[in-house]
């Protein structure tokens, strides 16, 4: 492993500024990935959608961040009731590379600090093959599959719960 590999894996969460914000708008990702992408920042910010709202980033979104202070990704941990529900993005760049364990870890271990109470889960897109591997590396398993409705129509999706957390 190189310097660089070994900035990566020292992953740390921090709180998501407008900055990172921006650079995530600007990310692009190749097909199929693309529907992953954002708006540009300035109209997320205008309408006041996910992270372009400063109350919604600031209670709900983190930065992942290398310990060099690079920009890894992000994880939205939205609340439900009893539960913590997960959304997940790393910058498309490092897709691929081998860091979703432990980018995983770094997003599992704030939701707990959290909400140790909660389920974890996340939705994925049931075409997402390497995601899914990715999280189940981490420990999730699929726990249910229904369609919902999605910017670009009716899509496929599977519910994964993180498997031997509880503290109930």
């Amino acid at each position: 492993m190189n310097a660089f590999q070994d900035n990566l894996q020292a992953m740390h969460i921090v709180p998501m500024t407008e900055a990172h914000a921006a650079v995530v708008c600007s990310w692009a990702f190749e097909p199929p990935y693309n529907i992953y992408g954002f708006l540009p920042w300035e109209e997320m910010q205008k309408i006041g959608i996910e992270f372009g709202d400063p109350q919604l980033r600031s209670e709900q979104y983190r930065a992942i961040e290398s310990a060099g202070g690079e920009l890894i990704g992000f994880s939205q941990f939205f609340p439900m009731v009893d539960v913590t529900r997960l959304g997940v993005c790393m910058r498309p760049d490092l897709c691929g590379q081998g860091l979703g364990s432990r980018f995983m870890d770094t997003i599992v271990q704030e939701a707990i600090r959290r909400s140790p109470q909660d389920e974890i889960d996340l939705e994925v897109h049931s075409w997402n093959k390497r995601a899914i591997r990715t999280y189940q590396k981490a420990g999730f398993v699929i726990t249910d599959t229904y369609d919902r409705r999605t910017p670009t129509g009716i899509g496929e999706f599977h519910c994964m719960v993180l498997q031997g957390h509880s503290s109930r």
